[in-house]
């Protein structure tokens, strides 16, 4: 794959440059540390990798960490996994959340829109007054550190404080979405056993009112743990007997207490997607989130007081945590509880514009969505203030990135990031002092050692291979959950190249420092020894008006044989006639390889997804080559069951 592109879409001016965070982070290391004055953001991060140590210790400065007690080195054992991070140190992330409060009490630390899209403001002293009265109760409720705290609960302000008051604790916390059917739920929370679950009655999604009193109900039977059971009136009923209200919890004016706890003391659990099994139960520390966030947030997102933060996320999906990390920079962060496209496409938007968001993170599904429909945010919406627009989920395609730069504005910093569940935060991405490339993430993370590697463990430039970080960070999981010897945590990265985190993503790392995306590893394309991503066959496919999503399957035969079918969900009014079926073998051929024209082009009532809005692939494969559905797909993690009966009997046509 050729990746010589010498015309950049954006270019940050040399005022941007200046004025950027990072910039400044630069100059001071160099002073106090010895990292390289000159040669720009590839010689900071050079050193930042080179000098591991001393990079995280020049983050904890910079950014103020707060250590009750002093850590006696900053990397003990750096054996992946079970790397040793600030070893002796004690701190608390809702402290450090919450710092703003002191400075700026009367402005908004939170902006909280729902399918109205009128912004309303919870201000840093309120917060923090919330927090503290909750953080008081949780303590008289018996909750301890290391107790686990649930949420089901969408993204609202009140999740955000029961998260902050979970942490202040030293307790662990963990959501989900309340879309997530009664199962989904219970296949995360049974694993950790929490003692407190915080409820709403139901939410709102695309104008309509969606009763879950009955899902709370299967999941106060099912969680023979819970201690406690918190009612928010999200719909206006009445607390259901036996559990606690929500404005008692938080009505005191009581000032936060924040528990000091170890560097690597559990902060939450994050789930994997759980496709194929019960979801990995993903633990990550109080101390490896805040400075990983900081380093994130602080100077690769360039967020501080001043700036606006708004990604369209749930509390079901890591990006939510990561949002409500922005209150460590002091940034205003924007909560919308909604659907994306409500009442039409163009709703995210329209949020950023009211809520004068500096930096609008989204799905790049939604973006292609939008160039789909013919939205013209531009043209429609006041952007002012958005400086940059940040996507994940899956890779933005060339298309959208020259679709933002034509229809949002053309200095306009594109961020397209990429990272993990795992590790709660970007592996590579936004780099507000180096251009962008197009369908080209920026460049590896400060502290992050990123390589593409090829089956030997050799690195490559210019082609395709493992990505693989050959140093450790500080967010990667501490631990799962209920994985005692530590085997499922370790088959999951490093079976692979030992003591060397393989993420399963194909990536190319460019001659230039960028890095591009190309899918997951564990569902490749291999046609006679050329190995392809399937996010490069969607992006071709799907820039058909016809095709409204595509899920291409590689499956090796029992004979040695290789079929490759590609299946399409049309558009409204669209036919898959022999005109079609040409026009989208010709666009893989012309546009990607001769070679990874499907074998068959089938239509399909739907694609599945996971709960969090990712295709997936390797459960459709599974049912292909013959697995049957339970034994293919944890049920309880997909977000149309009912699409995969079409798979299942195909596969049985086929055998």
């Amino acid at each position: 794959m050729s990746t010589a592109n010498p015309q950049p879409l954006w270019q940050p001016d040399p005022e941007r440059i200046a004025k950027a965070r990072i910039t400044r982070f630069q100059a001071w290391a160099a002073e106090h540390h010895g990292a390289p004055a000159e040669g720009g953001y590839p010689a900071l991060h050079r050193w930042s990798v080179d000098r591991l140590d001393t990079f995280w210790k020049a983050v904890t400065e910079w950014f103020d960490v707060r250590f009750s007690t002093p850590y006696a080195r900053v990397l003990g054992d750096r054996a992946m996994p079970g790397a040793q991070w600030f070893p002796g140190a004690t701190l608390n992330y809702a402290e450090h959340a919450l710092r703003a409060a002191a400075d700026r009490p009367g402005e908004p630390a939170l902006l909280c829109v729902d399918e109205t899209h009128e912004p309303r403001p919870v201000t840093w002293s309120e917060l923090r007054r919330q927090v503290g009265s909750l953080a008081a109760e949780l303590r008289a409720l018996g909750v301890r550190p290391g107790d686990r705290v649930s949420g089901y609960l969408p993204n609202i302000p009140q999740a955000v404080v029961a998260l902050l008051a979970t942490a202040a604790v030293g307790a662990v916390w963990t959501s989900c979405a309340p879309d997530f059917g009664a199962r989904s739920v219970l296949d995360r929370f049974q694993q950790v056993e929490p003692v407190v679950l915080f409820t709403v009655d139901g939410y709102r999604y695309g104008g309509k009112e969606h009763d879950r009193r009955e899902i709370v109900a299967e999941l106060r039977r099912e969680l023979p743990t819970l201690r406690a059971v918190v009612h928010i009136p999200l719909l206006g009923t009445d607390a259901p007997e036996g559990t606690l209200e929500w404005s008692a919890l938080t009505a005191q004016d009581t000032e936060p207490v924040y528990e000091q706890v170890p560097f690597d003391h559990p902060l939450w659990v994050l789930y994997s997607s759980g496709t194929t099994g019960l979801p990995k139960a993903i633990v990550q520390s109080q101390g490896g989130i805040l400075v990983e966030h900081l380093k994130q947030l602080g100077l690769h997102c360039d967020l501080g007081p001043e700036d606006r933060f708004f990604w369209y996320t749930s509390t079901g999906w890591m990006m939510w945590n990561f949002l409500v990390s922005g209150l460590l920079t002091g940034t205003t962060i924007v909560l919308y509880d909604g659907s994306p496209g409500h009442p039409d496409t163009g709703a995210q938007w329209r949020i950023a514009e009211r809520t004068g968001a500096t930096l609008y993170g989204t799905s790049a599904a939604y973006v292609m969505a939008c160039r789909k429909a013919g939205v013209h945010p531009a043209r429609d919406y006041d952007l002012s203030t958005v400086e940059c627009v940040a996507t994940t989920g899956s890779p933005l395609p060339p298309d959208g990135f020259r679709w933002l730069h034509d229809e949002a504005r053309e200095d306009l910093w594109i961020a397209s990031v990429s990272g993990g569940t795992d590790v709660c935060s970007c592996f590579a991405g936004a780099v507000p002092t180096l251009p962008v490339y197009t369908g080209e993430l920026q460049a590896p993370g400060l502290g992050t050692d990123l390589s593409s590697w090829d089956p030997s463990g050799r690195p490559l430039v210019d082609e395709v291979g493992e990505l693989v970080v050959t140093q450790p960070m500080p967010s990667m999981p501490i631990h799962f959950w209920n994985d005692p010897d530590g085997s499922r945590y370790h088959d999951s990265y490093f079976d692979t190249y030992p003591g060397v985190w393989r993420h399963g993503d194909w990536i190319t790392v460019t001659s230039r420092g960028s890095v591009i995306i190309h899918g997951r590893s564990d569902s490749t394309l291999n046609r006679q020894g050329v190995r392809m991503g399937s996010a490069d066959i969607y992006e071709v496919v799907e820039r058909l008006p016809e095709i409204r999503e595509s899920l291409v399957i590689g499956v090796e035969q029992p004979d040695g044989g290789y079929w490759m079918p590609l299946f399409v969900h049309l558009a409204p009014g669209a036919v898959l006639d022999e005109t079609l079926l040409d026009r989208v073998k010709r666009a893989i051929r012309e546009q990607l390889s001769p070679r990874h024209v499907p074998d068959e082009i089938i239509e399909v009532p739907g694609i599945p997804h996971t709960l969090t809005g990712k295709r997936i692939e390797v459960p459709v494969k599974r049912l292909l080559q013959g697995t049957p559905l339970d034994k293919a797909v944890n049920p309880g993690s997909i977000d149309n069951l009912a699409l995969l009966a079409f798979y299942e009997k195909l596969a049985r046509e086929r055998a």
